[in-house]
């Protein structure tokens, strides 16, 4: 029996993201019977002895101090990158032109302009069999994918409301450090791309349904903050290590739209790190003429489901402990019961990325549906600048 053939892979940074990326990375191939088995091997970052530890403990088998390393290595086919928005695009495609297959963590990019070219890119590269691919792991929770099911499969009828929201509140203290996710630069935006991205690509996602209007407002409630010490591969959610001197914030801390699905739904957002004791709740609630579903990723291996259809007497939302086999990606793991966790996300993620490339099937989200977010969020601010105006999101 021949060895299956190998995929080699190496992922720029490795802080928060670049941790979870990794566990994908090793857990993927003992879980799921890959077309491919993917070979970490190599890390970079830009402090070689940080990055080395890093690689140890994450488990990869080599090092480098630039990304550009990557591109003339014949033993990676794949670039993953784990770093801040205002690198993603260049990376992205130069990697791509280099003929290297690419996961980009989301969002895809920090301006609309900088995504195009990321699609355009992507578009070109896979003439040849190269491919791209985004980051929303969210997708990847079976709860999730299972609401996806039901409402393709007409279970909630006519879809008429969407709400979602994504709440944290990591920098409810003023003293919190100007770390990277606050500076405009850096980050794009603040808790409407980290956090906002990922519950407008999951409503789009359950619903297939793009988000054709929006109108917004965002709000920064602490304008400066310490300016963080030096800390070589600080993850950027870290509050321990900050300076004496002051910078400015420069995104929101806030942010609530509504927004119009091209079906003719309606929606409610909300993204704020400001929401004191919650620590990462996202949660999705649909209504449609036959029905309703709930997502909360607090309860991420439930589903609530109401069936609209049923007599009053028994009709009431009903929970749906998503651990069966039969479910999206439960096959491979546990007995029924048996819970999962967010980290499978990554695992999942990284088994439909490389099942894709391996048999050319269909890989979503992306470039293309990366842009579309990106669209949104453009779409989004610009509302609010506008003393929250009407904006159409542009196809």
């Amino acid at each position: 029996m021949t060895d299956k053939p190998t995929l080699g892979v190496g992922m720029v940074g490795y802080a928060f993201m670049g941790r979870a990326h990794s566990i994908g990375w090793r857990t993927a191939p003992s879980v799921f019977d890959l077309p491919v088995r993917p070979e970490m091997r190599a890390l970079v970052g830009r402090n070689s002895q940080a990055t080395a530890a890093a690689a140890a403990a994450l488990g990869w088998a080599d090092t480098e101090t630039d990304w550009r390393a990557l591109l003339d290595r014949d033993d990676i086919d794949l670039i993953d990158i784990c770093t801040p928005g205002d690198t993603h695009a260049e990376i992205a495609i130069a990697a791509l032109a280099a003929g290297k297959h690419v996961l980009c963590e989301k969002p895809l990019a920090n301006t609309v302009s900088e995504a195009e070219a990321m699609a355009a890119a992507a578009a070109e590269a896979e003439r040849s069999g190269v491919r791209a691919m985004v980051g929303f792991n969210y997708r990847r929770v079976p709860a999730a994918a299972l609401a996806r099911e039901l409402i393709a499969a007409g279970r909630l009828g006519t879809v008429r409301h969407v709400r979602a929201v994504y709440l944290q509140d990591w920098i409810v203290d003023p003293q919190f450090p100007l770390v990277w996710r606050l500076r405009k630069d850096a980050a794009g935006s603040g808790a409407l791309g980290d956090i906002g991205a990922h519950i407008i690509d999951l409503a789009q996602f359950m619903l297939g349904e793009k988000i054709s209007g929006v109108s917004g407002l965002t709000e920064t409630f602490v304008k400066t903050r310490p300016l963080p010490e030096a800390t070589p591969g600080a993850a950027g959610l870290s509050g321990s290590s900050r300076g004496t001197e002051v910078g400015e914030v420069t995104v929101d801390d806030a942010t609530l739209f509504t927004a119009r699905f091209a079906g003719g739904a309606v929606g409610s957002f909300e993204a704020t790190r400001f929401a004191t004791g919650r620590k990462n709740e996202l949660r999705i609630e649909v209504n449609g003429s036959a029905g309703s579903l709930v997502f909360d990723m607090e309860s991420m291996n439930e589903l609530l489901f109401y069936d609209g259809t049923e007599p009053d007497q028994t009709a009431g939302f009903r929970k749906i402990l998503v651990t069966e086999p039969t479910h999206p990606y439960l096959h491979a793991w546990w007995p029924p019961g048996h819970l999962l966790g967010w980290d499978h996300s990554f695992v999942h993620e990284v088994r439909d990325l490389v099942t894709a490339i391996a048999d050319g099937g269909e890989l979503r989200p992306s470039f293309a549906d990366g842009l579309q977010v990106q669209r949104v969020l453009q779409a989004v601010l610009e509302s609010a600048e506008k003393s929250s105006s009407w904006q159409q999101i542009p196809d």
